[in-house]
């Protein structure tokens, strides 16, 4: 969670500072690092876990709109405060809310995914891990491909707490994981690029080309994604990867950084970001409350 909300927030500083020269001078005079919504929903979805102990969409819901209305210029889309209102002022459920958008198509876009980090932790090992983060993915995304976005992250989060960094990535069983996870064939198409795009060794701008640049779930996961993969045991090369290669900077941050710190560890992250980042001891404490529920709930 900790590597959400840093790449989250030297993501968003990334859009003034589109190199790694003028980006790392950017962290080095900012302070606070200040994350957005995506690290903000992260919170919530932590948040709501742990007061009912699993997830409930409803009380999700509730907890997602809360934060929104405490500080709603944290950057959200149009898409969330729509359902807060609706679920507000109609008394609609937030799954039906979420159903309404776009037609009634739902939203394919990464929100989701970019807050799924809890989900990876808490449900890693657990055998409903699918339909526990399509739970959290459709109080606001409708869309199968904007569920599956973060169903499939938060299978690569839940495989990368349990590897050790210690040795060889194994890159090839962790993409066809993802690839066996996946629910939709957009999804599977792209992971299947990844692989070959990282085993081949493909530039990251030319990647990021191939892959798409939008806030679609199908067109910004898989790069966050190759840049965890190509640079998995370097924290910040991931970071960096992620954020200067154009697209939804703050979200490729955020998502590919979700998988790094949760394989490489606290650890692994620059000391001197992790003591500037807004509200770091709080975000800690949810993580190491999380992952000790899930402790006890496991036996």
């Amino acid at each position: 969670m900790l590597g959400v909300a840093l790449g989250d927030a030297i993501g968003e500083l990334a859009f003034r500072s589109p190199e790694e020269a003028g980006l790392r001078s950017q962290i080095a005079h900012t302070d606070p690092l200040i994350y957005t919504d995506d690290t903000a929903m992260a919170i919530g979805l932590a948040e709501s876990i742990l007061h009912v102990g699993h997830l409930d969409p409803q009380q999700l819901g509730d907890t997602f709109r809360a934060n929104y209305l405490r500080e709603p210029w944290r950057g959200y889309a149009i898409g969330p405060p729509t359902i807060f209102s609706l679920a507000a002022e109609r008394g609609v459920s937030y799954l039906k809310a979420a159903r309404s958008l776009f037609g009634g198509q739902g939203s394919f876009g990464n929100g989701a995914a970019m807050r799924i980090a809890p989900v990876g932790l808490f449900f890693h090992g657990a055998p409903d891990l699918y339909e526990q983060a399509r739970i959290s993915a459709a109080v606001t995304h409708a869309h199968p491909i904007g569920i599956d976005g973060a169903v499939v992250l938060a299978r690569a989060i839940a495989q990368a707490v349990i590897l050790s960094p210690n040795g060889s990535f194994p890159l090839e069983t962790f993409c066809q994981e993802l690839i066996a996870f996946a629910g939709t064939a957009e999804l599977r198409d792209k992971l299947d690029q990844v692989q070959t795009l990282v085993s081949d060794q493909v530039p990251p701008s030319e990647a990021a080309r191939r892959l798409g640049q939008s806030v679609a779930a199908h067109e910004s996961l898989p790069f966050a994604l190759y840049a965890f993969l190509r640079y998995p045991d370097s924290f910040e090369s991931c970071l960096f990867c992620a954020a200067l290669n154009g697209g939804d900077l703050d979200t490729l941050g955020a998502m590919a950084c979700s998988v790094s710190g949760a394989y490489l560890g606290v650890e692994a992250i620059p000391s001197t970001w992790l003591e500037k980042l807004e509200n770091r001891e709080y975000i800690e404490g949810l993580a190491c409350n999380l992952a000790e529920l899930a402790e006890h709930k496991r036996g």
